[in-house]
């Protein structure tokens, strides 16, 4: 008989990562027990593109208690839905801004998808204006109702809107760059996929660490440091890092004006959720992620980072680059730093 659709989602959401660790030699096993520990998780812009599938996945995972849902329309009709899944973290459904104080109040973790995705022709900085309004309202309630939450932001343009965020709880006294994290998860996950198919390996083997920032040029594949090794020529290093970089682009022109990249954007955030739950539950975990750094010269930097109970507790060095690599690692800062600046100067000219 077939399972029930419960059971389908169920084995979904095994995909996002291992429920089982094993940290220091003690197996650690994460069951249903662990929603117990009263974590909530908030999704910010739950009904939109990225906000639904997001929501769905997150709603299997064992680690949240209260899987809270805001929006500004749509909330309660995907929250209702969700609710009939048969998993534990409880689903409750906040619409408009008189709610969100309710939405926000106890969670641990707040996850940022909210704002208007990219159409054909448009570039990152188009989304600027409109997106930007929304992260900064959206962190000064975050800074008032749940000042010591995690925080992944999704919203692009990321390589500036997690800046704007930095700005907004500094004014308010809540900063804690250990906390703010700019979810780049989605970058990783398509260099995996795609180096993978050039050499030939399942992409579940492959890990190429990317760093840099969240757009275009800013993204940096290093693929020198993938495992396993990845042997190719130059000049199809050149390419896979080309199509690593505009792959955003591939899927607004595929779906012909009728959308961004929302599906695997919401996999590689509850992929990246669920590493900030299991960090918070006691497990080290390493994931690649735009953070205020030190390791370059730029305020802040995609790196792999060590995540553990308190947020980000170290910064991986950066490795050996390539030739490849290091030229577009210098090519990357100039627009990187001006993304940054431009983040930091909405918030502090509004």
């Amino acid at each position: 008989m077939e399972a029930p659709q419960a059971g389908r989602i169920a084995r979904l959401l095994n995909h996002l990562g291992p429920q089982t660790s094993s940290v220091g030699g003690i197996e650690r096993q994460f069951t249903s027990a662990a929603a117990s520990s009263n974590v909530k998780v908030a999704v910010l812009g739950a009904a939109g593109g990225i906000g639904q599938p997001l929501a769905l996945l997150l709603k299997g995972s064992p680690l949240i208690s209260e899987l809270s849902l805001y929006d500004i329309v749509g909330t309660e009709g995907v929250g209702a839905d969700l609710s009939h899944i048969d998993s534990s973290p409880k689903v409750s459904s906040y619409t408009g801004a008189e709610e969100l104080p309710e939405a926000l109040y106890g969670s641990s973790l707040v996850v940022i998808p909210a704002g208007v995705p990219r159409k054909p022709g448009m570039t990152r900085d188009d989304l600027f204006n409109i997106n930007a309004g929304i992260v900064r309202d959206l962190c000064v309630a975050i800074a008032k109702y749940c000042p010591d939450a995690w925080v992944a932001i999704i919203s692009n343009p990321v390589n500036s809107t997690v800046p704007i965020a930095a700005e907004v709880f500094k004014k308010a006294g809540t900063y804690n760059p250990r906390k703010l994290l700019g979810v780049t998860k989605l970058d990783v996950l398509r260099a995996n996929t795609f180096v993978a198919q050039a050499i030939g390996v399942p992409p579940e083997r492959m890990s190429v660490p990317v760093i840099g920032g969240h757009a275009g040029v800013t993204i940096l594949p290093l693929l020198s440091q993938a495992t396993p090794r990845v042997d190719v020529s130059p000049e199809t290093a050149k390419a896979l890092t080309e199509r690593i970089q505009d792959a955003g682009t591939e899927v607004v022109k595929a779906k012909a004006g009728k959308g961004s990249a929302t599906l695997s954007m919401a996999y590689a955030a509850a992929k990246f959720a669920e590493s900030c739950l299991r960090a918070l539950a006691g497990e080290p975990i390493v994931e690649c992620a735009y953070v205020e750094s030190h390791l370059t010269d730029l305020p802040f930097f995609a790196s792999r980072v060590r995540l553990g109970r308190n947020g980000v507790e170290e910064y991986l060095p950066l490795g050996r680059f390539n030739e490849l690599e290091a030229a577009n690692f210098e090519a990357l800062k100039g627009e990187l730093r001006g993304s940054i600046k431009k983040g930091v100067d909405f918030v502090n000219k509004t």
